[in-house]
């Protein structure tokens, strides 16, 4: 088993000083040395137009143009060093798993992938512009998942990374929508409008319970609303779409049977919990080598804006009120401990400690 932790960082104030912030903490860790190495690979992996990226940002989100110049500050970074690293304009992402479940009032996830590209840091984020969130970072100012103020959830689910096209990786595009976005319809626009750079479903959960599964990628994006779209795993199903999938989908349905199979047991947010991160309940996936092993299970409740979180597998949920920490309530966890049954390593791990 692999031992790990999930940093819990809080901050308030201008979208520069949140820049700065997470830059001073990530500076302390040792993903900051991982990310110095990735920069040369980096640079020849893809090209940044400026232009463009902060066009797109300044349309979509635009204090995180003011986030990323933060950032750059603490990081001593020159500030196109961080946009071509950090803005998600043009990037690539390998392929990975997820799970979902909306209904209930609430608003379940396995989020799946590789240990050595986790961040391990749950940002509980309030800008004096946009929308407060709370959720897991990916590529520094993306989210992997995450619910905000007004109790939009969103999540997002790989589908392919063939033909990519000129726009935003999903990270990013999950974060223009918590801070921008104030309900599933809002979000489902936003997300016809963005240019995409690689196949994605985009769950979408509000406080109303209104709900949708966005089939985004470079080609196009099609939406589902129908009574039986309250579970996503990682395959496109619209007609129009399906040329798009990958050609192996057996796991991925499979996965998803296995959800809709409990979705009946679990009533509850902390019933939804235990079924996806015990892995006896068939959703959480041990395939670390394969880029898509389970890593953090979350469970939102925009109707009383709390969280359930775990790190790793059989984990005991740590509840988060994030109602009462907008309201200026302390929350003194710094750090959330799981276990992975994997020998791959985390980056974020300081293995001398």
């Amino acid at each position: 088993m692999q031992r790990f932790h999930i940093d819990v960082i809080k901050g308030k104030g201008s979208y520069f000083q949140l820049g700065q912030t997470a830059g001073k903490l990530f500076r302390e860790t040792p993903l900051y040395q991982t990310h110095l190495k990735r920069r040369a690979k980096s640079k020849k992996s893809y090209h940044l137009d400026m232009n463009k990226a902060e066009h797109h940002i300044k349309h979509f989100a635009p204090g995180l143009w003011d986030e990323l110049q933060g950032l750059s500050t603490k990081l001593n970074w020159g500030f196109e060093e961080v946009v071509h690293e950090y803005s998600g304009w043009q990037q690539d992402w390998i392929k990975s798993g997820c799970s979902v479940l909306m209904k209930d009032g609430y608003f379940a996830r396995n989020y799946d992938y590789h240990p050595k590209t986790y961040e391990g840091r749950l940002m509980i984020w309030q800008p004096e512009t946009g929308y407060a969130s709370i959720g897991v970072a990916g590529r520094m100012i993306g989210r992997i998942d995450g619910m905000n103020e007004k109790g939009l959830c969103v999540g997002f689910h790989f589908v392919n990374r063939k033909n990519p096209g000129e726009g935003f990786t999903c990270s990013v595009i999950a974060r223009f929508l918590l801070d921008s976005c104030s309900s599933t319809d809002e979000a489902v626009e936003m997300l016809k409008k963005i240019p995409h750079r690689h196949a994605f479903n985009y769950t979408l959960y509000d406080a109303s319970g209104n709900r949708a599964v966005v089939e985004a990628s470079a080609l196009g994006v099609a939406v589902r609303q129908q009574s039986n779209d309250y579970a996503c795993t990682n395959h496109f199903e619209t007609p129009e779409k399906l040329n798009e999938n990958r050609y192996q989908l057996t796991e991925s349905k499979t996965r998803l049977q296995s959800i809709f199979d409990q979705s009946g047991q679990a009533e509850t947010p902390l019933e939804a919990f235990y079924r996806f991160n015990d892995p006896a309940y068939r959703i959480f996936k041990k395939n670390y080598g394969s880029w898509s092993g389970t890593i953090h299970t979350v469970v939102y409740d925009p109707i009383h804006m709390k969280v359930l979180f775990g790190a790793g597998e059989n984990a005991v949920p740590l509840e988060i009120n994030f109602k009462d920490w907008l309201s200026g309530e302390r929350y003194p966890v710094t750090k959330i401990f799981g276990e992975v049954d994997t020998n791959e390593q985390f980056s974020h791990v300081n293995r001398s400690s």
